[in-house]
């Protein structure tokens, strides 16, 4: 299978003739390397056995070029009630009645933002998973909770310098008494 995905890059100007070497004999080979309103970027097209595969092999390729750090997977997944409705062909005040729990049978999944946000925005993995298991609704899977998961790491990694060497014992303990069994 080939995986089309993005990879939001900071630290070491990328587009050097001899770090686009570094890169090129790392495996990014498969990868369109630039930069748009400053943001460096590796735009790939991978061919790998699983989409999990496919990143983090394009992770550690890109992070082979010394002072280069992903920070994240480009397209997080998030979606607004309107984007909810235009992915399921539902009209948006459908999609507002469930958000309420004024329809459907409740506990639809909180946003990732504050409830009282004027634009408020859900984990698309989070809702098709609702919609899945609440109301029967098949949802095609693009590998929403893998990107989810390993942006978690990304953010987890990229911030957790900011912890007391106790909040980092911590937050390693919690990741520690993950057991693989949640969804």
């Amino acid at each position: 299978m080939t995986y089309d995905f993005t990879l939001i890059v900071e630290g070491e100007e990328l587009q050097t003739d001899e770090n686009l070497d570094v890169l090129y004999e790392a495996g990014c080979d498969d990868a369109t390397i630039g930069r748009i309103n400053g943001i460096q970027h590796a735009m790939f097209s991978r061919e790998a056995a699983s989409l999990e595969e496919a990143i983090l092999s394009a992770i550690r390729d890109v992070e082979a070029l010394k002072g280069a750090r992903v920070v994240r997977v480009a397209d997080a997944g998030l979606v607004s009630m309107a984007d909810i409705a235009a992915r399921t062909g539902r009209t948006r005040e459908s999609v507002r009645l469930l958000v309420a729990g004024e329809r459907g049978p409740g506990g639809f999944p909180p946003p990732v933002t504050a409830p009282d946000a004027r634009y408020r925005l859900w984990s698309w993995s989070d809702v098709q998973r609702w919609l899945s298991d609440a109301l029967g609704e098949p949802v095609q899977d693009a590998g929403d909770h893998v990107i989810e998961a390993i942006n978690a790491g990304l953010e987890l990694r990229r911030h957790a310098r900011y912890l007391s060497k106790d909040g980092q014992m911590q937050v390693r303990e919690i990741a520690a008494d993950w057991n693989g069994d949640e969804d």
